[in-house]
């Protein structure tokens, strides 16, 4: 069970007023706030002094261990096997760009991948760009706009003999809808194609097994969960190893590192181990992902009841449209909302001067807005809860929509 108020009071941020009102932060689907830990050991890299990467001085020294400390932390987050699996990296999107074209290196004209409507628009992009530079055929699978799901059968009648990769989001960024990613890597895997998986948005909501997944690539950053502007890719080892980099000839040539283009923010990856023990510390265990399940375990309970009492309350305005499932099954609570007779735009303003802060626009989910035939209009409300939101938090957001 989460302690709100002791919660809360790590995070510095949460502080903050604006006017008369205490700030909520309800943009969490744009990034996340950071507690003091995080703060502080990024702090502690820079004020102690840290150069490159060397074993012949202390300061190189440190750089090598906040980087090992950094991909043990990330490994047990996703549950991987190794370290040697955990790739980092500006952001999602660079990394995201960087493997996209090392692996359409190894497809040849006539190939074929496929993308979903329900992706961030950085895990389809990079893919149709890679295609296009390849002759390689693009197959977009549609999201139900009627039930604002992905059937993982979709997508799987999409694959033939000569689909090389699937590309898919474990969570979208825009509705909240929950993809069934197991399924999907194991109907692109009987066809001999590759599964890059986009858990940007899953992840400051439920603990990720890649083991269990069974996928060959899965990306996350840790911005979004309570860490620092930092990202990071999950890939099998064998294929780490046996991709071509696109990299200066003094990289490493094996290992994650031949991944890493230029020196990494060592303060930045401080903040990542940082974050993960933050979310560690949610949980109690004899290991640091023992104590991440039963942490994650605590976020899903609390922010479950912080979605129903939203959804609850929501469906009594009567000029209040929600896109999304209505029920807290399937999905994280992240929700899109369209208002009669205001933008998404205005919303968003009035809310901000009360200190409520919520998101308007597509959010990179360019499909997402095509689909529900809202890309040119302004999109829509965007509002995502965290653990440390209180329930507090909704009933005034509640209050306020109702008052518009």
């Amino acid at each position: 069970m989460i302690d709100i108020a002791a919660t809360r009071a790590q995070f510095p941020a949460l502080r903050r007023e604006v006017g008369d009102h205490q700030a909520s932060y309800l943009d969490g689907p744009g990034g996340s706030q950071v507690p003091i830990s995080v703060i502080q050991a990024m702090d502690r890299v820079l004020s102690d002094g840290v150069s490159n990467l060397t074993p012949l001085f202390a300061a190189g020294r440190a750089a090598i261990r906040a980087t090992n400390q950094a991909r043990r932390a990330v490994a047990d987050l996703l549950g991987a096997a190794s370290p040697d699996a955990i790739v980092f990296g500006q952001n999602m999107t660079s990394l995201t760009f960087a493997f996209s074209r090392a692996i359409a290196r190894t497809w040849s004209a006539g190939d074929h991948i496929i993308v979903t409507a329900l992706d961030h628009d950085a895990n389809r992009t990079p893919w149709v760009l890679a295609a296009e530079d390849r002759g390689v055929q693009v197959t977009e699978v549609p999201f139900d706009t009627e039930t604002f799901t992905l059937d993982p059968q979709s997508v799987a009648d999409a694959i033939t003999p000569r689909t090389r990769l699937v590309a898919v989001t474990y969570a979208s960024n825009a509705l909240g809808t929950l993809v069934d990613v197991s399924a999907i890597t194991t109907a692109a895997h009987a066809a001999g194609a590759l599964v890059y998986v986009d858990a940007v948005h899953y992840a400051p909501h439920g603990l990720i097994d890649v083991g269990a997944i069974g996928c060959d690539f899965l990306a996350v950053s840790a911005y979004k969960f309570f860490g620092p502007h930092t990202g990071m890719v999950y890939g099998r080892p064998e294929l780490l190893e046996s991709l071509d980099a696109y990299k200066v000839r003094p990289s490493p040539a094996s290992g994650p590192a031949k991944w890493e283009t230029g020196t990494q923010s060592f303060e930045s990856l401080a903040g990542v181990s940082a974050a993960v023990d933050y979310l560690s510390s949610l949980g109690e265990g004899e290991t640091r992902r023992v104590k991440l399940a039963a942490g994650y375990a605590a976020i899903g309970e609390h922010e479950r009841m912080l979605g129903a009492r939203f959804l609850d309350g929501v469906s009594a305005i009567d000029r209040i449209q929600l896109y999304g499932i209505s029920t807290m099954d399937g999905r994280v609570p992240t929700f899109t909302i369209d208002v009669a007779g205001m933008s998404a735009r205005d919303v968003a303003a009035h809310l901000g001067k009360q200190g409520i802060f919520v998101w308007d626009g597509h959010y990179y989910a360019v499909g997402v807005m095509e689909s529900l035939g809202l890309f040119g209009s302004g999109g829509l409300v965007r509002i995502g809860f965290l653990h440390y939101t209180s329930v507090d938090e909704v009933d005034r957001l509640l209050e306020a929509l109702s008052t518009l």
